[in-house]
């Protein structure tokens, strides 16, 4: 008979003080583990990205078939992710995180040595699917072991996943441009030596939930706001997640396309350029959250998506060096946007930390996933150069994020209905 965490949780004793501070002492520990985890997962996941050249010249794929890559690697990551949150919300599966990265690491051989294009859809479903379990959880524990904190957390554990992003392109420059797709395999190191980590995580994991005793919290800024105002603000909330991963999809998926049909460079040097990009990212992520932490997360996600307009507007007109540069200021404003959404999104709705990350997560991926397919075919269309023109206005949308309210007033206004419900 399987045992429930909750079950467990009944008989199990307090923790002493000693063993609190102890808590307390290994959290960073913890987000240090799991934002490594993350760092490893979405290097295994942006390869996919990384050798699109590869994929295009050795099959003959068109655009179109370079967007439905990612649009089934995406969807399949974004359909499942909400369910799984909701599901661990109520029964948390503490070592589902390797079980994730097993789905990861089977995908990830498939594509070292998938003989046709149907063969590498399966493989990109297969990495979706470890990315749907992966990212619910992980963030979960994030937010346990953030101290209060919760911008901070996320912001550390985003990091770790855009690193880990950024250095795709430049190990599949480094490694499988010269040695081939099948050189890919050499990577299942990387979901292995994941799987020893999340062991470990999810041993922590189950005996943090276990040792504390006590469901998630239900209370928080979000209850003090009705119904609609909740609603519209989830609706703000996904409507500048399409406005930022649409925009995201055109750098990550056809940005060494753009550079070696504009600029002429090689495969190598664009995707140097595409690093540097994810690298301005990885970046951007880590100031999002603890920004939000002081001044408020509506500041930092109505500031960091509208503030990259002006620079979106330029790149299509830039030559080789000032695209570069805008990449980068592009990547660092944008990237701080995601761990504000999150939190914000947490505090609307307290007690369903699975529910609210696999919902954000799987809409990213999916808005990613729809917008790689739909300009893959625009691309095709109308030219490469065409889709940077159209997305460089998708920053503008930012300007609804006045309208979110101001969760810091509400978080004063629940301390101190809290008394007359305790």
């Amino acid at each position: 008979m399987q045992t429930r965490v909750e079950d467990v949780a009944l008989a199990a004793p307090p923790l002493s003080a000693e063993e609190r501070a102890v808590e307390e002492r290994t959290a960073f520990v913890v987000l240090g583990a799991i934002s490594f985890s993350h760092l490893l997962n979405d290097m295994i996941q942006s390869l996919i990205q990384a050798i699109y050249p590869l994929l295009k010249s050795g099959f003959a794929l068109s655009f179109a078939q370079i967007g439905l890559i990612s649009l089934v690697y995406q969807l399949t990551a974004s359909i499942l992710q909400p369910l799984v949150g909701t599901y661990t919300d109520r029964r948390p599966l503490p070592y589902s995180l390797p079980v994730g990265m097993g789905f990861t690491l089977c995908g990830l051989l498939l594509l070292a040595s998938a003989p046709n294009f149907g063969l590498l859809l399966l493989a990109a479903a297969l990495v979706g699917t470890g990315s749907s379990i992966f990212h619910p959880e992980s963030s979960r524990v994030a937010r346990m072991a953030s101290g209060g904190r919760h911008g901070l957390a996320q912001s550390l554990f985003q990091v770790g996943g855009n690193a880990g992003a950024s250095l795709g392109p430049l190990l599949a420059a480094w490694i499988i441009v010269p040695h081939g797709r099948g050189s890919v395999a050499w990577f299942s190191l990387a979901a292995l030596l994941a799987i020893a980590v999340l062991v470990q995580v999810g041993r922590w994991y189950a005996r943090h939930h276990v040792a504390r005793g006590k469901p998630a919290a239900r209370h928080g800024a979000g209850e003090t706001l009705s119904r609609r105002r909740v609603a519209v603000a989830l609706l703000i909330l996904g409507t500048l997640v399409f406005s930022k991963y649409f925009y995201v999809a055109s750098l990550s998926n056809y940005y060494t396309f753009y550079l070696i049909h504009t600029f002429g460079v090689s495969v190598q040097s664009a995707q140097a350029h595409l690093f540097v990009f994810l690298a301005a990212v990885a970046a951007g992520a880590l100031i999002g959250g603890p920004i939000g932490d002081r001044i408020g997360r509506k500041w930092v996600i109505w500031i960091s998506i509208l503030g990259a307009a002006p620079f979106t507007l330029l790149l299509p007109h830039a030559n080789l060096f000032w695209t570069g540069v805008l990449s980068v200021v592009i990547g660092l404003i944008l990237a701080s946007a995601f761990s504000a959404i999150l939190v914000y999104a947490q505090e609307l709705l307290p007690g369903r930390v699975g529910m609210v990350s696999g919902l954000f997560f799987g809409f990213a991926f999916g808005m990613g996933g729809i917008g790689a397919a739909l300009l893959g075919q625009l691309a095709d269309a109308r030219g490469i150069g065409f889709v940077y023109q159209v997305c460089a206005y998708l920053p503008l949308i930012g300007v609804i994020a006045l309208w979110l309210p101001d969760l810091r007033g509400q978080h004063e206004h629940a301390g101190r209905r809290e008394p007359a419900r305790a």
